[in-house]
């Protein structure tokens, strides 16, 4: 059976992947430090399936290395990473020390690695924040990165790392850079998630400045199917953007998601858009182009952003116990505004 490793597994995007690759018949190997956002009621419905496994170790570690070639793995996907921008605000250390030492460390495990297993791929992880404000159009795989904050900073050097290592070591890697993710098993630290537990708990919903900050939804599960396919089809070295052509405004998704909790529950009192003072440096608009996924490995995101949310809203809610797994502070309190 083929065995793969994924990095930061208890997370929101890992646990989701874990699931599909589960499906497709591999074995899986869950690493992940169990940080703040970790979260084992993410693999709770899987973690007696005798196909998956987990590891706590913290993927700066140089223990890892003995890991992965015990493990042995067809494939790497790195999803360990901090994420959270307005923490990388409040504390950029721990950005630098996940997202850059942590994937430096993977490098030069797996460089050594894959020089006696050379079928096996690595598959890093980011985002669309590494190109920074693009106001209009949309950003290819060749377009400049620009970064805004130190989280986005630190996965822009992340992605420079490894693209080269794979230019000087040739070691066989992909990376992908992927829109704003939301479904199930999200950290409330995020913003739909926040919203829906704020509804859930009868607060106001905090929306950053005039609520017109632009982004592109992408459903987890949709993410997740391209993260496969790009391990099995996709080109050594290559970038790959993932993304689903749909760009929303934050205060339209406070609206929708009011509307479709009506249809669920009763609503408290206090369950009202409230304008918070904005984050320093927040950009304006996120947009990805990801026709070259499409055309070339014959993918295409399957799920509409309304039915998705409506999805995500009644996974809380038949979840409650997720949120029982996390610390109230790292839900309600706000970050982001302590710049030294």
């Amino acid at each position: 059976m083929r065995k793969v490793i994924v990095t930061g597994g208890l997370g929101f995007i890992g646990s989701n992947l874990i699931e599909l690759l589960l499906k497709r018949k591999y074995k899986v190997i869950c690493i992940d430090k169990v940080t703040y956002s970790s979260n084992f009621y993410n693999v709770k419905e899987y973690e007696k399936n005798k196909n998956y496994s987990f590891i706590k170790c913290d993927i700066s570690n140089r223990r890892l290395s003995k890991i992965v070639n015990k493990i042995n793995p067809v494939g790497i996907f790195n999803l360990a990473a901090e994420t959270h921008v307005d923490r990388s605000i409040d504390n950029p250390e721990n950005f630098i020390k996940s997202n850059i030492f942590g994937v430096y460390n993977i490098l030069e495990i797996f460089k050594k690695f894959c020089k006696k297993n050379k079928n096996s791929k690595l598959i890093h992880i980011s985002t669309d924040e590494v190109y920074g404000d693009i106001l209009t159009g949309r950003t290819k795989e060749n377009y400049p990165y620009n970064p805004s904050s130190p989280y986005a900073a630190s996965k822009a050097s992340s992605d420079h790392l490894v693209s080269s290592y794979v230019r000087t070591y040739k070691i066989p890697a992909i990376i992908t850079n992927c829109s704003n993710n939301y479904g199930p098993k999200q950290h409330p630290e995020k913003l739909i998630p926040k919203l829906i537990y704020n509804i859930i708990t009868n607060k106001n919903l905090p929306i950053y400045g005039k609520g017109k900050n632009s982004r592109e939804w992408i459903y987890v599960k949709d993410h997740c199917e391209a993260l496969i396919k790009i391990f099995e089809k996709g080109k050594i070295g290559n970038f790959y953007n993932i993304g689903s052509n749909k760009n929303l405004i934050n205060l339209d998704i406070s609206k929708k998601l009011i509307k479709i909790a009506k249809s669920k529950i009763k609503l408290g009192k206090n369950v009202k858009i409230k304008f918070v003072k904005d984050r320093p440096g927040h950009d304006v608009r996120y947009a990805l182009d990801s026709k070259k996924l499409i055309k070339e490995l014959k993918w295409k995101p399957k799920t509409n952003f309304e039915s998705g949310l409506a999805k995500t809203f009644e996974w809380y809610l038949n979840n409650l116990g997720y949120f029982s797994n996390l610390k109230k502070k790292d839900i309600v309190n706000r970050l982001g505004l302590n710049i030294k």
